[in-house]
């Protein structure tokens, strides 16, 4: 072999490793998530547990090629908007924004970093979206259910316990779907021979009172709709119910696996699920104003017959059948 080949072989040679080493490394993106719940609360887990698994089957490996930072909002409404504004500081490429109480303070402080949220009941009429098939902002995301589904919470109560006659109303006037949950229980409370008595979510005392006041008289029943504060102190509520032999329709499965006797609404794990998929395509390029806000495709109706017992119910065998979940 000739000098000058071996001289160019070994330069050669030297040079792709100088190369390697110049290919730029793939950037490590960066999601934010902002939670409702505390971070101790143990149905948080499952549902960022389902968030990274869906991220994992589209190739996103957590401390990998992707780093997920979260906030945990406690149902604290300061804490949330200070998470808010330290989530949107660090740049990250998107947010997944964890119901109303998560998703409105994001939106005080940002209106350019894309959010993808989650169990968010009227993202138009809160004014979070322009439109369900075309957002037209920096959020999107999935819907937990239509108010309708109040209806049936009603139907539920007087299917359990048919003379109930006066029915208190958990619900959060914070939030748009706080009364227009409470219209849509209306619409249906005179054809089932029931009268309705507002309760408004605000602390752990004014729960205690109300509820208190309300069980005193007979043939009473409660509902608690979709409300970031209700969850937050559903073991206060589960408890008063049981204290005061006061049957109960929940919109979360979540209550029901507490203690709580009926529950009926979407599966929430599912919805983080799905949408790791919207964070995904996000990512890759794609805006939230064109990618349009989903609804909820999966419902769970879980009874808990425990708590039937204790309150004296027998749960009819044709609702036992149609459950997805029963309790013993």
């Amino acid at each position: 072999m000739r000098r000058r080949e071996v001289i160019t072989l070994i330069g050669g040679s030297m040079a792709w490793p100088l190369a390697a080493r110049a290919q730029p490394a793939r950037p490590v993106r960066l999601i934010g998530v902002l939670m409702n719940y505390a971070e101790t609360d143990p149905v948080s887990h499952f549902l960022v547990a389902a968030f990274a698994q869906g991220l994992q089957q589209l190739g996103w490996t957590i401390g990998q090629n992707v780093k997920v930072d979260y906030r945990w909002g406690g149902g604290d409404a300061e804490a949330r908007r200070k998470h808010a504004a330290e989530l949107v500081a660090l740049a990250p490429d998107v947010i997944l924004a964890h119901s109303s109480a998560a998703l409105a303070p994001l939106l005080q402080v940002t209106r350019t970093v894309p959010i993808v949220f989650t169990v968010v009941a009227d993202p138009v009429g809160a004014g979070y979206v322009e439109g369900l098939a075309r957002p037209g902002g920096n959020a999107t995301g999935f819907t937990n259910f239509e108010y309708g589904i109040a209806g049936k919470w009603l139907e539920l109560l007087k299917e359990i316990a048919p003379g109930v006659t006066r029915v208190a109303v958990l619900r959060e006037t914070a939030i748009a779907a706080g009364p227009a949950q409470f219209g849509a229980l209306q619409g249906s409370a005179s054809s089932l021979g029931v009268e309705l008595r507002p309760v408004d979510v605000r602390d752990a005392d004014q729960i205690e009172r109300a509820i208190a006041a309300f069980a005193q008289g007979s043939n009473s029943g409660l509902i608690v709709t979709g409300s970031p504060a209700a969850v937050f102190h559903r073991e206060l509520i589960i408890s008063l119910a049981a204290r005061h032999q006061l049957p109960a329709v929940y919109n979360n499965r979540v209550y029901a696996a507490s203690g709580g006797l009926v529950s009926y609404g979407p599966d929430f794990v599912d919805q983080f699920r799905r949408a790791a998929g919207y964070v995904d395509r996000i990512l890759k390029g794609e805006k939230p104003a064109d990618m349009p806000v989903q609804a909820s495709t999966k419902y769970e109706l879980v009874i808990n017959l425990k708590t039937a017992k204790a309150l004296g119910l027998k749960i009819p065998l044709t609702l036992l059948a149609r459950a997805d979940e029963v309790i013993e």
